[in-house]
């Protein structure tokens, strides 16, 4: 066990916030964990477990409850697990209080920030200066990861004396950390994939079989690749957990919220419809704005983010959109 990292926060009490407070007290740490509706975790402890987010997985008493971000004030190691949309704003309420000077700042969440670009660790850079920070992603559904599946992820820090202690609080014998300096490359392999688990999930809704998602989801990866290295990740980090590695959990698996909401659109619901029935956030809708506006400033060919857009804007169908991806003019691979 790390030797550094004993009393650790998570900003987030979503289903993966959850899920890393059960592994890191499982892990033997000192865990607070943090949720802004004082009433949804009054349940929480009252009912033993995150019924809105994982039930069915017990929640151990020593893990501490509490909706005051000062409750986090003593933590040598934050992890951030808000929505993309909301870590700005709780970014800047943490920065009101006086956290240790040496916390280190993780950040769970993928995703970039609409208009600015930003991804989450800059957005902690800009509004908590001063202190080490850190990502970690890969491909790690909640609902598997709180029930012990075998998962693996990547830790991205640029202060290499940091990786050892950060692996060491996070892995066990169904939990594996590797280490990454690419926090670039990290952070933008695992907010870009939801995008195009949002295509695979169309070609799911439309019927239209394992060649199409195969030949959809290695173009994604084209795409990610080559949009990715632009905005400065590395090509060897896309073809790791936090790109290729994520890219196909998300595009294929049931616990994929991305995918699903790809399927009920290609089925032919609104995107309204769908938003407005879900109890947690799609990063993959949020993200395609901010991802097609990166490949715009960057002069980047996004195809299947471009038609993403167009299904979410509602200017063309999925099955339009489809036809209009395989109508392109015929190129080299």
């Amino acid at each position: 066990m790390s030797a550094i990292f004993q009393k650790i926060g998570v900003v987030g009490a979503g289903s993966w916030g959850t899920a890393l407070a059960l592994l890191l007290e499982r892990n033997g740490c000192s865990v607070t964990l943090w949720g802004h509706d004082a009433e949804a975790l009054k349940r929480l402890e009252e009912h033993g477990e995150n019924r809105a987010y994982l039930p069915g997985v017990p929640l151990p008493k020593t893990i501490h409850l509490t909706p005051s971000l000062s409750a986090l004030a003593d933590s040598e190691l934050l992890l951030l697990v808000t929505p993309s949309s909301a870590m700005r704003e709780v970014a800047s309420r943490l920065s009101t209080i006086t956290l240790r000077a040496d916390a280190v700042l993780l950040s769970c969440t993928k995703g970039v920030e609409r208009g600015s670009g930003l991804r989450m660790s800059q957005i902690l850079e800009e509004t908590l200066p001063g202190h080490p920070l850190a990502v970690l992603s890969g491909p790690s559904h909640a609902e598997e990861v709180a029930r012990l599946a075998p998962t693996a992820v990547v830790l991205g820090c640029a202060n290499p004396e940091l990786l050892g202690p950060l692996q060491s609080v996070f892995c066990n014998t169904t939990f594996r950390a590797y280490t990454s300096g690419d926090i670039t490359g990290i952070e933008l392999g695992g907010a870009l994939k939801n995008v195009f688990a949002l295509a695979a999930g169309v070609s799911d809704g439309l019927c239209l079989g394992d060649n199409t998602k195969a030949a959809l989801v290695t173009r994604s990866l084209a795409e990610l690749v080559r949009l990715g290295g632009a905005l400065g990740g590395k090509p060897e980090t896309f073809q790791g957990l936090s790109g290729i590695g994520d890219l196909m959990v998300t595009c294929f698996s049931k616990h994929s919220r991305n995918r699903a909401v790809g399927e009920r659109l290609g089925k032919g619901e609104s995107l309204g419809q769908i938003v407005s029935s879900m109890n947690m956030i799609a990063e993959g809708v949020p993200t395609t704005y901010s991802a097609h506006e990166c490949a715009r400033r960057a002069g980047i060919d996004t195809p299947i983010i471009d038609h993403v857009r167009l299904i979410l804007d509602g200017h063309l169908s999925p099955s339009e959109a489809m036809s209009a991806l395989l109508a392109r003019d015929p190129r080299p691979e």
